[in-house]
């Protein structure tokens, strides 16, 4: 295998912004000083990342955890950042066999950062090739096969490993345990969302008043990641059809424009409302049905609509399939086995 045709990401000085592209770079915080929200997390990484500087030792592993979007890749992009260390970034997908994974571990510089999202997503055998390199720094290669294959033990430079994954649960247990630190983010208050809109923002040299920030927010399903999705949306629309400054006024026709109603829900998670009512009474309904009347498939059901729905309390799961809340009818303007004229676009 030749290096010059093993695709891969290359490792980034302290002071790079990463694999990212400009607009996202700038609007992504490039210390963890700089971040709004999980404070608590940030406590407990400040404290870790101190002692090892003042060590000057590698950091231990860090595996983050948590729904998309809410800043698990900036963490792992901050870290080494603040400690003054290179850092590569590998996606687990790409990582199908321990080959792949050898030149980021014999590249990795002494106390530099590893960072692998969805690492989830890595094979098997690639997760049991990291062991050794995870506990003792090391990695075992094969050479040759057969009666004439031999064993090289070669040691790596002390680094640091940070995985995120949104999906714990597929991780090994051999794996998990080998990270000195997991964290796991939570969803954020309007309150933050409304902070990180506002900076962002100014950022994107856009006029916004703390009202139509506010309400940005309270659309962006406690998400930063939407929250900065959202304000890109609602600047384009100011810059089309207003003045250029965001109002309330101009974030709300926005935001209706793009079919996202005050509580966040898109014109999808709508219309999964709406069908489970109308169609099913209500439910209880499998998933499939409702799939099925939708014309979607049943996983973009599954991963993309329900999950924001089920926190929202808007429907619950029963072993006999989905059913609205009364929260859910409330939202829809419809009593539960009532009336449905008054159904959400009337």
């Amino acid at each position: 295998m030749s290096r010059g045709t093993m695709s891969r990401e290359p490792i980034l000085p302290p002071s790079d912004g990463g694999g990212f592209d400009d607009e996202d770079r700038d609007l992504r915080p490039q210390r963890m000083r700089d971040m709004v929200g999980q404070r608590e997390v940030y406590a407990r990484l400040e404290i870790a990342v101190d002692a090892a500087s003042k060590r000057d030792e590698p950091l231990g592993h860090i595996l983050f955890d948590g729904p998309p979007g809410l800043g698990k890749t900036t963490f792992a992009t901050c870290i080494p950042r603040d400690m003054g260390v290179s850092f590569q970034i590998a996606s687990g997908a790409a990582l199908k066999a321990p080959k792949d994974l050898i030149p980021y571990l014999t590249n990795a510089e002494e106390r530099s950062v590893l960072f692998i999202d969805e690492i989830h997503r890595m094979q098997k055998a690639v997760e049991e090739f990291l062991y050794p390199a995870m506990e003792d720094f090391r990695i075992d290669l094969t050479l040759g096969e057969g009666v004439n294959a031999r064993t090289l033990n070669l040691q790596l430079k002390p680094f640091t490993l940070i995985g995120a994954t949104t999906r714990t649960g597929l991780l090994s247990a051999p794996l998990r345990d080998r990270f000195q630190m997991r964290e796991h983010l939570d969803f954020y208050t309007i309150e933050e969302l409304a902070q990180i809109v506002t900076r962002n923002a100014g950022k994107l040299r856009v006029e916004i008043n703390g009202k139509a920030a506010a309400e940005i927010a309270g659309r962006s399903r406690g998400t930063p990641r939407l929250a900065n999705n959202r304000l890109r949306w609602v600047r384009d629309y100011a810059v089309s059809r207003a003045d250029g400054k965001i109002t309330l006024r101009v974030a709300r026709d926005a935001l209706k424009m793009q079919g996202i109603d005050p509580a966040g829900l898109d014109r999808q998670d709508c219309k999964y409302l709406e069908t489970i009512a109308r169609v099913f009474g209500g439910g209880p309904v499998g998933v499939e049905a409702v799939a099925h009347t939708m014309n979607v498939a049943p996983d973009t059901l599954i991963d993309e609509v329900e999950p924001y729905l089920l926190r929202s309390e808007l429907i619950v799961r029963t072993p006999r399939g989905r059913r609205l809340t009364a929260k859910g009818f409330d939202h829809l303007g419809v009593r539960p086995g009532g009336d449905e004229q008054g159904l959400l676009f009337q």
